[in-house]
């Protein structure tokens, strides 16, 4: 067998329920591959290579046995520090598990550490760099999560997405991100910042790997994208109210993807979002920034000077907005939430640009989530998958989006695009 460490997780479940690989096997290639690339990409904020072994070898038996897993440092971990990016809980020690971590272990999870989280998953950058250029960031704020993937320190990763914390780091180094539909996988034992946002999302090296792992935590049945039925969707090219935001590599991507789809055999047409829609870029950081500065009370009144200047700027402002604008901006929310159905008519899904671009140079800034925050306003389930190269060689992403609920089958179609795409 070639290295275990590049096994897609549901080649490595196969092989390890046949009897033909076994868990600390798999386990000790990603400890190899870590101990190589590491110091480099720095993917970790808790490492335990020893836990790791344990956990290998006592792994129970179920759906995810013996497969490593990354866990986002905002979930919290009964074994292991829950930091969340910031000083203020440095050395934390959480008494249980979030429900998420607590299901995968469950269904016979692996876990090595906590993966490095911007600030309390918002803004201020960890030292993550992305495997697939060193010198650029990996997207945030799920970085070490997105990277560990990508550099195969483990096959799944949790991620989680407030504006574009899954799909844009995971377009960014080119592995699969999936965003469930709001409250698909469980948020108890979260470090919440926006409870009307804040959704616990996927990661991997393949649309099925997604799918997989979101099956075995959530308790749903999402279904197996790699069988497909043949059919071809019906798609809406969407530029989004975000377009200015699209560089020359995205604009040229997206001027291709239409005839790929026809040619793969999918109907194709141009669709537009509904002003509604459209004003949640105006909506969205309102109430992100306002929810998140009333889930920081305890940390605003007891440790500001720990908070990073970027984010207390933030939280300012969302501590300043008038309930006026506040009771506007849910509002707007609920009525681009209404309208949304109704704005994919006709289609099974919507196919839009993961991320402005490649990832950009320089570990200081994780990127914009300009593509990302209008569906996750929406609580819609969407999927990045990897798309071509940036001028830089880096990785671009095509997000397709479908409606609320109907996450088995936007599963699906993401693998017939990424099929598609090649």
């Amino acid at each position: 067998m070639n290295d275990p460490s590049r096994l897609t997780a549901t080649v490595a479940a196969r092989l390890i329920r046949d009897g033909k690989l076994h868990p600390i096997e798999l386990t000790e290639a990603c400890l190899a591959r870590i101990t190589e690339r590491e110091p480099l990409v720095r993917a970790f904020a808790h490492f335990d290579a020893d836990y790791a072994r344990k956990a290998a070898v006592s792994t129970r038996p179920g759906p995810l046995h013996g497969l490593p897993i990354g866990i986002k440092d905002v979930l919290d971990t009964a074994d292991m520090p829950s930091q969340y990016g910031s000083p203020i809980w440095a050395g934390w020690q959480p008494k249980a598990d979030a429900a998420a971590v607590a299901w995968a272990k469950a269904a016979g999870g692996v876990f090595y550490g906590k993966t490095v989280t911007t600030e309390f998953a918002t803004r201020q950058p960890g030292p993550t760099a992305n495997p697939r250029g060193l010198g650029h960031t990996p997207g945030g704020s799920s970085s070490g999560s997105a990277a560990g993937v990508a550099d195969c320190f483990f096959p799944l990763a949790y991620g989680t997405q407030t504006a574009g914390s899954v799909i844009r780091p995971a377009a960014y180094c080119g592995v699969v991100g999936y965003k469930p539909s709001f409250g698909l996988i469980n948020r108890n034992g979260m470090k919440i910042m926006s409870d009307s946002l804040d959704t616990v999302g996927v990661m991997a090296r393949s649309v099925a790997d997604c799918a997989f792992f979101a099956s075995a935590v959530s308790g749903r049945d999402l279904g197996d994208p790699d069988c497909a039925t043949g059919a071809a969707p019906r798609v809406g090219l969407c530029r989004s109210p975000s377009w200015e935001h699209a560089t020359p590599e995205t604009q040229t991507l997206f001027a291709g993807i239409a005839a790929v789809l026809r040619r793969a055999g999918a109907s194709v047409s141009e669709r537009e979002l509904p002003a509604p829609i459209g004003a949640l870029t105006t909506a969205h950081p309102i109430i992100m920034n306002h929810e998140s500065a009333r889930a920081l009370g305890w940390e605003l009144a007891n440790a500001r000077a720990e908070i990073s200047e970027g984010l207390r700027e933030r939280l300012d402002f969302g501590l300043s907005r008038s309930e006026e604008q506040v009771t506007t901006a849910y509002a707007a929310f609920a009525e681009a939430q209404a309208a949304f159905p109704g704005a994919t008519g006709g289609l099974d899904i919507l196919v839009t640009p993961s991320a402005p671009g490649q990832a950009p140079a320089g570990l200081e800034w994780t990127g914009d989530p300009a593509f990302n925050l209008i569906w996750t306003s929406l609580h819609v389930p969407c999927v990045t998958v990897p798309a071509g190269e940036g001028p830089d060689g880096l990785p671009l992403g095509i997000q397709i989006v479908g409606r609320l609920g109907e996450d088995r089958a936007v599963l699906s179609w993401a693998q017939w695009v990424a099929a598609a795409i090649g």
